[in-house]
């Protein structure tokens, strides 16, 4: 049986935050209905927590990463403080090991956190999320979005239909 994780990592758009595409507007950033009240339990019970996000928009010039540091700042400034950020500037084709679904980031949170991946769980909206976490030997769940296609919702091993539900199934696995 899966011990309850010692680490929550999770997507920023679309699971903690509305996805805006290439949002470089902190005025933009509203939290996911629920989001708030599922990371303050996390924190209440001093399970860190990191946010880990694909930013392709830098490597296709559509955003700098002062735009994205703005927004991340935001996105604290409205959901409270995370202990790890790890963001990927780069494109789908640029072959890099950090974008999701490589595990690149994941694997750096954890170093940071001082953890094994098989002690994380992360959270996000999309199959690339779900893969990553597999790729790092981490727990994946899946919290699909109108965005997120059957089939990805199909492969994934754990699926929650909110944020909340996501927790509640992590932390009641132990």
């Amino acid at each position: 049986m899966r011990s309850e994780p010692k680490a929550v990592l999770l997507d920023r758009d679309g699971t903690i935050v509305v996805d805006v595409p290439y949002n470089g507007d902190p005025e933009q950033v509203v939290a996911m209905p629920g989001a708030q009240e599922a990371l303050d339990g996390l924190r209440a019970a001093g399970v860190p927590l990191g946010v880990l996000t694909n930013q392709s928009g830098i490597a296709r010039g559509l955003l700098t990463a002062a735009q994205v540091d703005a927004v991340n700042q935001r996105v604290e400034a409205v959901l409270g403080p995370f202990d790890v950020w790890e963001l990927c500037p780069h494109g789908p084709g640029d072959g890099c090991t950090c974008r999701k679904p490589a595990p690149g980031m994941i694997l750096r949170a954890c170093e940071r956190l001082g953890l094994h991946p098989s002690e994380v769980a992360f959270i996000g909206d999309i199959g690339s999320d779900v893969e990553a976490a597999a790729a790092a030997g981490a727990t994946g769940v899946l919290v699909p979005t109108p965005v997120t296609r059957q089939e990805e919702i199909d492969a994934a091993p754990l699926v929650a239909g909110t944020l909340a539900e996501a927790v509640t199934l992590l932390r009641g696995s132990a």
